[in-house]
């Protein structure tokens, strides 16, 4: 059900993390979130963080607005995504995380590879008894970043495949039944969170694309499967809420975990199939190579394609983001194409101040297409040069 991009055309976001603030020193840890919040000193650090990231973001000119992911902990290549669920939900032994040794999970970066550290920073918990959702408290978190904005706030979460591939199990028989024993706990906590009034759910990162693209043939660990996990960790929801569908290639560090550009087509025939409103493609990162093949196959929902790329430092021109936007409308009608970044920013690989221009840039070059399509275009009110402190002010 379209909400938070309903009666908008060419509707902007960010997929979600933002880098963190220096003076957000506060660690969530294993404490609850509604526990932490009692503490007077992560309250108004994680509150300040939060009406930054907010604030940033309408003065950027977003229409769709993230919490920038503010209750992950600081870490090493943005471990806190995968393991914030493994923390928080009940089955896992949260008193005794193990390093997961390289070579699970279909990681391989040796010493001397910057993301060697990312495998050593995967410290988890292990499944001790039956997963269940504990102590996400996603609803208390978007609560927590929706009265502070009138814009609506998008709330992101890792799939359960991701969990489940990254964590020792002494309970369930089979991945099989891990994968769907993390999805229920999932689902009910979404639906929480749907219930609740989020005009947007994200599901970031199923392994469709990732399967299709190794062709993994396993009976159980293939892409189709992929495709029923989404479906049942998003089950009920789109009567309630818009649900989005996040697909990239990977953001550790703001590092490419491939070496060479991937490509999305031999999944696109299966994600049409997910059960969301708005598919997210990393696109500016692979230079647009996909957008015909996405604009052809994927004809029953809005998509949204990456337009600033994560892993530079590099602000686009307003001017770029225009021309990519403009390619992409060649293949995808302006009703149903939204414009996002390709993944997060992540919370150590880049500055807040690039963060915060490339969202700028992002919004002006949206606002060129706007323009030339007789659309309404957002106010920047950072590009505004009455408030220049070295430009005179246009009369």
């Amino acid at each position: 059900m379209f909400r938070a991009t309903k009666d908008v055309v060419l509707p902007t976001t960010i997929t979600g993390s933002l880098p963190r603030p220096s003076w957000y020193t506060e660690q969530l840890g294993h404490r609850s979130f509604m526990d932490a919040m009692v503490n007077n000193r992560f309250r108004e650090q994680y509150v300040d963080t939060v009406s930054v990231y907010l604030h940033e973001q309408e003065v950027a000119g977003l229409d769709i607005a993230t919490d920038g992911d503010a209750h992950f902990d600081s870490d090493v290549g943005g471990q806190s995504w995968t393991n914030y669920p493994t923390r928080h939900m009940g089955g896992f032994d949260r008193g005794n995380p193990q390093p997961i040794r390289a070579g699970q999970g279909g990681l391989g970066f040796p010493p001397g590879h910057i993301l060697h550290d990312y495998l050593e920073a995967r410290v988890m918990p292990g499944i001790v008894g039956p997963v269940t959702r504990g102590d996400l408290q996603y609803t208390a978190m978007w609560k927590t970043a929706q009265r502070l904005t009138r814009k609506p706030v998008k709330f992101g979460t890792i799939g359960p495949e991701l969990v489940a591939f990254a964590v020792p199990d002494k309970h369930y028989k089979n991945i099989r039944d891990r994968i769907l024993a993390i999805s229920d706990a999932l689902n009910a906590e979404l639906n929480d969170l749907a219930d609740a009034g989020c005009q947007a759910i994200q599901f970031e990162e199923p392994q469709i694309h990732l399967l299709a693209i190794r062709n993994i043939v396993d009976a159980v660990i293939n892409p189709a499967f992929s495709v029923d996990v989404f479906n049942n960790t998003v089950k009920g929801l789109r009567a309630k809420t818009e649900v989005w569908c996040h697909t990239c290639w990977g953001n550790p560090s703001q590092q490419r975990m491939f070496a060479h550009v991937q490509s999305y087509k031999s999944a696109l025939e299966l994600l049409n199939k997910v059960d969301a409103d708005v598919i997210t493609f990393e696109s500016v990162s692979a230079g647009g190579a996909d957008l015909e093949a996405i604009g052809k196959t994927i004809t029953d929902k809005k998509i949204a394609i990456g337009v600033i790329d994560h892993h530079v430092l590099q602000v686009e021109r307003p001017e770029e983001i225009a021309d990519h936007i403009r390619r992409a409308l060649k293949f995808i009608p302006p009703e149903r194409l939204a414009i996002s970044s390709d993944c997060g920013m992540g919370r150590e690989g880049m500055s807040r101040r690039h963060a915060f221009y490339k969202i700028v840039a992002l919004v002006q070059g949206t606002n060129i297409v706007r323009r030339e399509l007789g659309l309404p275009v957002a106010e920047c009110l950072a590009t505004d040069q009455r408030y220049s402190l070295v430009l005179p002010a246009q009369k």
